[in-house]
């Protein structure tokens, strides 16, 4: 069963994850906070096998959402794909929101046992994962993990032309946008799919954060499935409160006894214990992404203190009020999520008394990096580089800077500007 949709614009670096492992055994687990766009991906997926010829008839699928299509359990859900099954050949299975339908893991592993079929799914809340559910398919599933847009992306969907050296570009209506630009709109509306244009203003967003945040709390924090040892969380204003506190305090390390006694002094009641837990709900909804400390010396990973980041950094303008300003700290939130999006797994380093911004490692790549607004002055510039030349190992040292033109090298350490970090070749 196919619906009728608006062009899509490609994601093709999601689009390639989804595919990496088609016709496997293996089911395909799309995560990622609500309106992220989950649901254009798979679409994006059934787009890409019909062009290469597979049938209508065998691609079939339910948006869990829809209580018209009465799938309310997980028979429900086996059922309805057995009535539909592709007689032949292959079935590809596409399923949204599969966290809606209690006892979901049974039915599909059941359907990948029995059925000749190839299975997509998508959630919202990472409690789909946990290690408790994810036994149910027998490890036989691979995550696709997926952001709002990234920067490249973004410009994509605002319909940008870049030059070649990507310092500037042209809108459908040929009208010059400079990239600086482009990137503190983006550092400020953040890079939800459906208002990333040119000509959403700050009462469309925040009109559109207020309903994105209310669905999140509503239907994956509140009233979510939860394991009988979780503790419940029923409060949304301390919710409030305390995504409102990460969020200004994106970048800074955090204790979760000094958030609870914040808080309370602000007002909320609370304790240690209450905010560990809210925490975990905010990071299974995918609103926050902790981000653990690396002690760079002793290689491991220490348990206090992490830093916060926001899935998408205008969720951080609309919970601060669009106060304007801090804008280090917004870039910052804007780099992690490029590194989570370019697949690097990202920790704070600590060096002694000294910190380096993130330690980002991938396929056994180990990049330093630090993250600055600006180096105008050569004492700032030494700032940013002292962390960096005082790692003895050969591994790469960057410095990401958002804003002034420096050389492209210092000392060995790479000096990346937006051009340079958020496009690649």
């Amino acid at each position: 069963m196919m619906m009728k949709m608006a062009k899509l614009i490609q994601r093709p670096t999601y689009l390639s994850r989804a595919l990496a492992f088609r016709d496997t055994d293996l089911v395909k687990v799309v995560t990622g906070v609500r309106r992220c766009g989950k649901s254009s991906l798979l679409a994006l997926v059934r787009e890409h096998l019909l062009a290469e010829g597979i049938p209508q008839e065998a691609i079939v699928s339910a948006n869990l959402e829809d209580l018209g299509l009465g799938i309310r359990s997980g028979n429900d859900l086996y059922e309805y794909f057995q009535a539909r099954l592709n007689g032949d050949g292959k079935t590809y299975i596409f399923i949204d929101e599969i966290q809606r339908v209690e006892g979901w893991h049974d039915a599909v592993n059941a359907m990948r046992v029995a059925f000749d079929c190839d299975i997509y799914v998508t959630g919202s809340n990472a409690f789909l994962l946990s290690s408790e559910i994810a036994t149910y398919l027998s490890g036989r599933y691979v995550e696709v993990r997926m952001l709002p847009l990234a920067f490249e992306e973004y410009v994509r969907f605002c319909g940008i032309t870049l030059n070649g050296a990507r310092t500037a570009g042209t809108d459908a209506s040929g009208e010059l946008v400079l990239t600086q630009d482009l990137l503190a709109r983006f550092m400020e509306y953040g890079g939800m799919p459906a208002i990333a244009s040119l000509k959403t203003t700050q009462g469309m967003h925040a009109d559109y954060m207020d309903s994105l945040y209310e669905s999140v709390v509503v239907r994956d924090i509140l009233n979510r499935e939860r394991r009988a040892s979780e503790r419940s969380i029923s409060d949304p204003v301390l919710l409030r409160r305390l995504v409102e506190f990460l969020a200004d305090n994106v970048g800074n390390a955090t204790s979760l006894n000094k958030v609870a006694s914040t808080l309370s002094s602000a007002g909320s009641d609370t304790t240690r214990f209450t905010i560990a837990a809210y925490a975990k709900a905010l990071e299974d909804a995918y609103l926050v992404y902790p981000c653990s400390r690396f002690d760079i010396h002793g290689k491991d990973i220490l348990k206090t203190a992490p830093k916060y980041y926001l899935v998408d950094t205008g969720l951080r303008s609309y919970l601060g009020g669009y106060r304007g300003g801090d804008l280090g700290r917004t870039f910052e939130n804007t780099v992690f999520l490029q590194l989570a999006y370019e697949g690097w797994k990202a920790h704070v380093g600590k060096l002694y008394a000294r910190e380096v911004d993130f330690v980002a490692t991938k396929d056994g790549r180990i990049v330093y990096i630090q993250v600055v607004d600006e180096m105008l002055s050569e004492g700032t510039l030494e700032r940013e580089l002292a962390p960096l030349r005082s790692i003895r190992d050969n591994h790469e040292k960057w410095i990401v800077v958002r804003q002034g033109d420096y050389p492209p090298d210092v000392d060995g350490i790479r000096i990346l500007n937006p051009n340079r970090f958020f496009f690649k070749d």
